[in-house]
């Protein structure tokens, strides 16, 4: 599911400058971008030829092609008029506007004066409600990968999250008001569509699954799981067909996310708990999920998906501590952040029947977490960065005893936690490893969203 990023690329330098200096520069810039692993496909470059024929060509030669962002590379000098008329054509694209440095010819620095161009540039394309990223190379130091990774990253996740479906079984799961949305808004700002359809329906599809398919699964799960006790036969069947039911669903739709009325739908129709099938759907395929019909944090989790190529699992707060919080989860984590091997706990929670909670551990280290969501009309993306750490030996109330160490990390945050719990957006929040919040960042400055980080 997460394809390679393709670019478009049109170099740009002052119709006196020699072209020499212009194409080499320019093919430096585009062997670069591939350098990075990103896919190229160019125009000619473009000078100022005062009847705009080079510029026209450029466009025209660019204009069938298939690109997720337009490199506006500026090699030297060149009148703004000839690059606004160039890119105008691609004004729906997001752009990044890269100035190039100059070089040394044997013991003196030579300069085609390209921040000249962006600096001209900058505000205009702002003026003209162009989306862009503005970044310099700087005299002396190497090019800047990152950067341009970040909007390249970006770029690709704004593209697809335009044609992204995903899956809700139900709604409103215990009546909860912070999971709800806005579908209007929501694919205006976003792009994001989210189909409901019945859970009823994935009853009717477990119904129809076969017992070699059963079995198989089944076999799966006895070679590639640890259990802590041996599940009842029931349990086994039902985590194979509802995860079937899930699987048919989701390729029938071609859905990237999925989420699911848990505790008053599945649980309280199926009288199991669905955390098994969950986590057979994550040892199968690489999709993101979410329980308890949590729009907004499925959101998050797609945005999260393309930006970084992680799977991105949800946590919720447990407590809050000195420095961070305990964060874990009551049910399942998707295979990519397990430490170690899957260990099943076949377990009963209140008055549901038993199902196969997940009690794997969390992989630790730096990591990122983040919600999207709306109030009042107005998005707002909210990140902390922290250390985690294995968890102390806790466990929820409620669990048939010896209650399971549910998965959990606790997190130290950069920030301390007064601003963050101030500031929280709900009960959901969605991690990724690493500091991702520069990509957030720049996914919000693209979209027009409101970013905060405690």
């Amino acid at each position: 599911m997460y394809k390679k990023i393709r670019a478009g690329f049109i170099g740009f330098g002052e119709v006196n400058t020699p072209m020499e200096i212009i194409e080499n520069r320019t093919n430096e810039a585009k062997n670069f971008l591939t350098s990075l692993g990103l896919e190229v496909v160019s125009s000619t470059p473009v000078t100022d030829s005062p009847d705009g024929s080079c510029a026209d060509r450029a466009s025209k030669e660019l204009s069938g092609a298939d690109f997720d962002f337009l490199v506006v590379c500026l090699v030297g000098w060149i009148p703004t008029w000839a690059v606004i008329r160039t890119i105008s054509p691609f004004k729906d694209k997001p752009m990044l506007l890269w100035g190039l440095t100059g070089g040394y010819e044997d013991d003196r620095f030579v300069t085609a004066a390209a921040q000249a161009g962006t600096t001209a540039l900058r505000k205009p394309m702002k003026d003209m409600k162009f989306r862009f990223k503005y970044i310099v190379d700087i005299l002396g130091e190497k090019m800047s990968s990152e950067k341009i990774l970040s909007f390249a990253r970006v770029a690709y996740t704004e593209r697809q999250l335009k044609t992204s479906l995903v899956g809700m079984a139900g709604y409103r799961d215990m009546r909860l008001y912070g999971t709800l949305y806005d579908a209007i808004s929501l694919k205006e700002k976003v792009g994001i569509e989210i189909e409901h359809f019945e859970t009823m329906e994935l009853g009717l599809y477990m119904k129809e699954v076969s017992d070699q398919e059963i079995h198989k699964l089944i076999d799966y799960m006895k070679d590639n799981w640890i259990f802590t006790k041996e599940p009842q036969k029931e349990t086994l069947h039902n985590t194979a067909k509802l995860y079937l039911a899930f699987k048919r669903k989701i390729e029938e739709r071609k859905y990237v996310g999925v989420s699911y009325n848990d505790v008053d739908g599945i649980k309280k129709l199926m009288k199991f708990a669905p955390a098994g099938a969950l986590t057979l759907l994550h040892d199968k395929m690489k999709i993101c999920s979410i329980p308890e019909n949590d729009s907004m944090g499925l959101v998050t989790q797609i945005i999260t998906y393309f930006l970084t190529g992680q799977i991105p699992a949800y946590l919720e707060f447990y407590e809050f501590t000195k420095k961070g919080a305990l964060m874990g989860v009551p049910d399942y984590i998707p295979a990519d952040i397990v430490d170690g091997k899957t260990t099943i706990l076949p377990n009963a929670f209140g008055s549901f029947g038993e199902g196969l909670l997940n009690v794997s551990k969390i992989k630790t280290g730096r990591m990122t977490i983040a919600r999207l969501d709306i109030s009042a009309g107005e998005y707002l993306f909210h990140t902390t960065v922290g250390n985690s750490r294995a968890p102390l030996k806790w466990e929820e109330a409620g669990w048939a005893q010896p209650a399971p160490q549910l998965p959990s990390v606790e997190v130290d945050f950069d920030f301390g936690n007064e601003n963050f719990i101030q500031n929280v957006l709900g009960q959901h929040y969605i991690i990724s490893y690493g500091d991702t919040t520069k990509d957030y960042k720049t996914f919000c400055e693209l979209l027009n969203i409101k970013y905060q980080q405690d």
